[in-house]
């Protein structure tokens, strides 16, 4: 059963990702454009440094092509953001995008994105799946097949997105003031992007991990602080001014403080937010999913700005960014996106943007976090993977069905059930249990106002699950 979730269809490479599969969901795609009457409008054909991701999509747009829809492909691996920003400049009438994002290298992936550029809403996906469905019922067999070359034009991708970049980011704010940092491409898309733009600020960037590498040294190629010890260490011992990072299809970020402290996604968005509101006068509220900080809300509190929550999936959070009701809209897992940018999470922005902020503020990221916990108070979070056994996964929507009415001695105030169940409680800090929506694995998140809370929290947490 091919099933797309938070972000696309996710699969293990020669297991259910295979050629005749990914050729299947390309013609369900085909068939879905032409039901939206967007056959006749070119669609972006992306990839990024998995194993075999250039081959897979080359197959993905062949199958488009042989149903007459026009193709624009991209000449090398690309960052989904730099696809998203593609489909809105080019009025393309969708993406597809061979991606598994920071998932293990084993993993391979499909991303659909519609005419709007965001990743697309669970209306659409379901309709690609109903598709499938039929496909599979009548037992279709696709071929490999090659690409019709009147319809199949290749592109250069990057010159166009980092153009655009100049009216979202102060470059002239970076040139004025060149530091010496590091950036960590963690083998994936973001490589000449984050690291080319600052060198051409004039700034010192020392690249870790550009190679392209499909096993992603044997790791995640996600930017978090798990999976980039050898990093962190890298910006300690360099004595670096930050540390930058993106994920393997450059969507998501991570940031090191200098001296090799990793700071938190959660506390990044909300860096961010203030310094747009308060240094760029960007008006609008601002957008975060269920399981992101409520240093948002107090911020949003604080400049007597809307506070909007959506499920987890930046799709949700996309929505928003296409309506410019917002300053920004982020998520925990490292996704942010700024008002008049692509309704799609952006790690090289977001790297680009914290950059921004230490040069223009002339402090360290750990300044300026200190200087917000001063303004609205501290809040930390921490997010707890909780592997699904048969058990767990059977017994998980009772468990998550009983609210209870209080959690390690505080009462619950508010339960919000929008994607899983989070537990708020009086003193501000909360719970959230979620399943996972690309991997077997139960997430609990958490937040609190200091570290020792949230050990108390996480306890009563896994106490609640049974665990």
């Amino acid at each position: 059963m091919i099933k797309f979730g938070t972000s696309g269809w996710r699969a293990v490479i020669a297991d259910e990702f295979t050629f005749a599969n990914v050729r299947l969901v390309a013609l369900a795609i085909a068939q879905h454009l032409k039901e939206e009457g967007l056959a006749n409008r070119e669609v972006v054909v992306g990839y990024d440094t998995r194993f075999m991701s250039n081959l897979f999509a080359q197959q993905a747009g062949a199958v488009l092509t042989r149903e007459g829809i026009p193709v624009l492909y991209s000449k090398r691996d690309v960052p989904t953001p730099v696809i998203s920003f593609t489909v809105i400049d080019q009025k393309a009438g969708g993406a597809i995008n061979i991606t598994a994002s920071h998932n293990p290298p084993q993993y391979n992936g499909l991303k659909f994105s519609p005419a709007s550029g965001a990743p697309a809403p669970p209306q659409v996906t379901q309709a690609i799946e109903a598709n499938l469905r039929k496909l599979q019922k009548e037992g279709v067999v696709l071929e490999p097949v090659e690409p019709q070359r009147d319809l199949f034009a290749e592109k250069d991708l990057a010159p166009a997105y980092i153009q655009d970049l100049e009216s979202k980011v102060d470059f002239s704010a970076l040139a004025a003031s060149p530091q010496k940092v590091a950036y960590n491409a963690l083998w994936g898309t973001g490589r000449g992007y984050v690291d080319q733009i600052l060198q051409d600020a004039g700034w010192r960037v020392d690249v870790m991990h550009k190679e392209v590498n499909p096993l992603f040294g044997g790791r995640r190629p996600e930017p978090s602080e798990e999976e980039m010890p050898d990093f962190l260490e890298m910006v300690k011992e360099g004595n670096y001014t930050l540390g930058l990072a993106t994920d393997g299809d450059g969507d998501r970020f991570g940031i090191a403080d200098k001296g090799g402290k990793f700071i938190t996604a959660n506390h990044i968005l909300a860096l961010v937010f203030r310094y747009l509101v308060e240094e760029r006068r960007l008006e609008g509220g601002v957008v975060r999913s269920v399981a992101t900080t409520h240093l948002l809300d107090r911020l949003a509190q604080h400049y007597g700005r809307p506070i909007y929550e959506t499920p987890v999936g930046f799709k949700f959070i996309g929505e928003y960014i296409l309506e410019g009701k917002v300053v920004m809209g982020g998520e925990e897992s490292a996704g942010l996106s700024i008002k008049g940018h692509v309704p799609e999470k952006d790690g090289i922005i977001a790297c680009l943007l914290v950059a921004e902020m230490v040069a223009q503020n002339g402090a360290t990221v750990g300044e300026l976090l200190e200087d917000l916990f001063h303004l609205v108070g501290p809040l930390h979070s921490r997010r707890v993977n909780i592997p699904l056994t048969p058990e767990l996964k059977k017994e998980l929507p009772q468990k998550l069905a009983a609210h209870p009415s209080q959690v390690a001695g505080l009462k619950v105030t508010d339960v919000i059930t929008i994607d899983g169940t989070k537990l708020v409680l009086e003193d501000g800090s909360w719970l959230l249990f979620r399943p996972s929506g690309t991997e077997p694995l139960a997430r609990l998140y958490l937040e609190a106002e200091s570290q020792k809370r949230l050990d108390i929290l996480e306890e009563a947490g896994k106490k609640l699950l049974g665990i």
